[in-house]
Formats: C-alpha cells, structure tokens, sequence
C-alpha cells in the first residue's frame, strides 16, 4: 500500500477532465434527492393513493434498469466521451418534459419525463464510474473513484435543499396533517384546479432549470478535449461485446459485486426513504425529520472523504467489510433501541454506507481491462435493488396495518423490525468485502 501513496490520485495533465467528469457525480446525486419528495408531493397535488404515487420510483429506477445495457453498447462502439455526451442530452430533454407535462397537468406524462431523464442518469453512471477508473494508475484506481463519488452527496444535499424549500414549501396542497384529513380535499372542484395547476407549476421549475444547466454542462463537455482509454483491439462489433458479457460473468468477483451492489443500493434506499416513517413513530413530524434526513448525508459525505484517504493505508476490500459489520450493528441498535436512541443509530448507518458504492464497484471491475464497459453497465444496472426492496420493508410495515405500531415483532414496532431487511444486504456487503481481501486479494 505504500507505493500507492506516492502515486498521485489524478496527473496533473488529466485535472480538468477529472474536475468535469467527477462533477456528474453531484449532478446525478441531485437528480436523486430533489425526485424523493415528489412521491408525497404528486400524492397531494393529484390526490393519487401510495400506490400510484409510488409510481415515481418505479418509472426512476425502472430508466435506470432499461437503458445501462444499451449505454455500455454505445460507449464500446464509441467511446466514453460520447456516452457522456449522450446521457447528458437524454437528462435535459427529462427534466425538459417536465414543462409540457405541467401544462397538460397529466401524471404519466410527468413519470415518462422522469423515466427518460433516468435514461441520462444510467448512461452518466455506466460512463463515468469506469472513466474515472481509467484516469491514472491503477493502483489508485479505487481511490480515484471514492474522491470522485464524494462529490455525490454533495448534490444529493442541495437537490433534498431545493426539494424541501422550493418544492415542499412552496405547495398549497401541502396542508395533510398527520392523520390524513386536508383543507385541500374541502375545496370545492374550481378551487382544487387553481391549486393543482399552481402547485404542478411549483414543481416544474426546478426540472426545467436542471434542464437547462445540464445543456450547459453538454456545451462545456463537448468542447474540452477527454482521455479515452486505448481499445484491447479494433473490434466494436455486438458480437464482441456479447463476448465481453460471456468473459465477465465467468469471473466471481465481477457476479459477487452486482449482488453485493443489488443489495447495498437497496439497504442505502431503504435507509434513506423510511427514516420519516421511522421518526414520524417516535412522534416527530416530516419538516423536522428532514434535519435527520440532512445528517446522515452530512456524515455520509464526511466519511466518504475520510475512508479515502484511510484506503491509502487500509486494503479496499477488508475496509468494506469492517463497514458493512459496523452498519449491521447500527441496524441492529434501529431495530431493538426504542426512542431517540434507535434514530441516532438509523443516522448513523450512512457513516459506514459512504464507502461501500465506489468501493464495490471499483473491486468488481478491477483487472477487467475493455471489459469493464459492459461489467459498468450490469452494476448500474444492480441500482433495481432500491426499486423492489423499499416495497418489501413496506410490507412489513403493513403487517398489522397502515401504522407504525400496530403489531410488536420481537418486542418492538414493525417500524423497527423492518429495518431486518436492511441488516441482511449489510451482511451480504460484508460477505463480499471478506471474499475480495481474502480470496481475490484486492489492494
């Protein structure tokens, strides 16, 4: 590990392609946090029930799942820069629909404006991820990508800032109390129009300024001159890459990171999404559980910037694991602590979940040479883990009703027991982390 410390993390010639890549890290980390909130939000607006409205994750994370194969084709035949190019075009044209979407006040159109801007964010992430990798040594490879990847909560806090005052504020139909009942629903049918067309209004404009900022980084991208990483060989057939897939799932530790990354990216969302539930049980409502919310992106993104300067030092794989084990423990304290105590330990589950995404990748697609353009595409493609794994916990909280704490399992609210889901991807995580200090012996 030593050697690695006098190897820089970025070359000098490389920094400006660095600076530019690494900022789609906070770009797509915007994307996710200000779209969170638009699941209670159309809710109200739309007066839809959960499962309609949860409909905005599915056409989120479904854009994710359709289009990171297609990416890797595109960005094999071509080359990264042109994958950039093209995931940033297919997010502004989504954040874009949203301005028509508004003005025909229709709901798919607004889900179909969201599945294709995630279209961009599957050919961002299947890129950059790999890109990055490729900008210097390899022996700092993994490093290079926890720094880059620390820039996402950066954007994840400012789109959950813009959500929460330019969005949530903002609403007229914002006014559900905790037990459902609404001044909105005794408007009368003209009333409800005025609101509805002004509230969709609300949540138009910052999609379409995202637009408009993402066609600026478009024009900046497209000027500077990138890196690309010289081709194994000059054929960029479908053929070849049909036999790049066939060459990585023979590897073990490609297979084990997609599933150690399912799973991780479910626990993360899951962690994430059901800490309002998790606080509104212990009686505190969602505007001041938004400041637990902010924590833990404070402390993830903290300990995204401390854990890569430890990976100087610290083998990758044998970091992860110490992570994933210390994260099981935190589940385990969310789960049996009743109280404050048992949302201090949900909090800090992101201290040891800001490794583990880069981390993971950059192990299963080490040694992969070419081929880590499509093994990119299967770990985004992995991201579906945070589309069906909330739903599960979701049912475990319905298991004694639509409340929190209905029914004691183990002695404690289903609240708190759904929270096993996550401890069990931790456990995964940790499996993974084991295998690749232990067996494949990553640095």
């Amino acid at each position: 590990m030593k050697n690695a410390e006098k190897i820089p993390i970025v070359s000098k010639k490389l920094l400006v392609p660095f600076i530019l890549i690494t900022s789609l890290f906070a770009l797509w980390g915007f994307a996710n946090d200000i779209t969170n909130p638009m699941v209670s939000a159309f809710k109200k607006i739309l007066e839809l029930n959960n499962t309609q409205a949860s409909w905005v994750q599915a056409a989120f994370y479904g854009g994710y799942f359709t289009m990171a194969l297609p990416a890797a084709f595109v960005v094999k035949k071509y080359s990264y820069k042109v994958g950039i190019l093209v995931g940033l075009v297919l997010y502004a044209v989504g954040a874009l629909l949203f301005y028509p979407a508004a003005a025909m006040e229709n709901y798919l159109f607004f889900l179909l404006a969201l599945y294709i801007l995630t279209f961009g964010l599957a050919f961002l992430e299947t890129t950059a991820n790999p890109f990055i990798l490729s900008m210097g040594a390899k022996e700092t490879a993994t490093q290079r990508l926890n720094l880059a990847q620390a820039f996402n909560p950066l954007g994840a806090l400012s789109g959950l800032f813009v959500a929460q005052v330019f969005i949530l504020g903002a609403l007229q139909s914002d006014d559900l109390d905790a037990g459902g009942n609404s001044v909105y629903d005794t408007l009368s049918e003209t009333a409800k129009a005025a609101v509805k067309t002004s509230d969709l209004l609300v949540i138009r404009n910052p999609y379409v300024g995202l637009g408009l900022f993402v066609i600026l980084m478009f024009v900046v991208i497209a000027f500077v001159k990138m890196p690309e990483v010289q081709k194994a060989d000059e054929d960029d057939s479908n053929s070849s890459m049909w036999d790049s897939i066939r060459r990585i799932f023979k590897k073990e530790r490609f297979v084990g990171g997609v599933i150690a990354q399912l799973f991780y990216v479910g626990a993360q969302i899951m962690c994430w999404t059901y800490i309002y539930q998790y606080a509104e049980n212990l009686g505190i409502n969602n505007q001041e559980a938004v400041n637990y919310a902010y924590a833990a992106l404070v402390i993830f993104l903290i300990s995204r910037f401390l854990f890569t300067y430890l990976m100087k030092f610290i083998q990758s794989g044998k970091l992860l694991m110490l992570l994933a084990v210390l994260a099981v423990i935190f589940c385990l304290g969310t789960i049996f602590i009743q109280g404050m105590g048992g949302l201090y330990s949900l909090v800090m589950v992101s201290f040891c979940m800001s490794l583990m995404f880069p981390t993971i990748y950059g192990i299963a697609l080490t040694g992969l040479g070419d081929d880590a353009k499509p093994a990119s595409a299967f770990l985004v493609m992995a991201i579906v883990g945070g589309a069906f794994m909330p739903v599960l916990q979701g049912l475990i909280m319905d298991i004694g009703g639509s409340a929190y704490d209905d029914v004691r399992i183990m002695g404690v609210p289903e609240v708190n027991f759904s929270f096993i889901l996550p401890l069990v991807c931790f456990l995964v995580v940790a499996a993974y982390g084991y295998r690749a200090f232990k067996v494949y012996q990553i640095e």
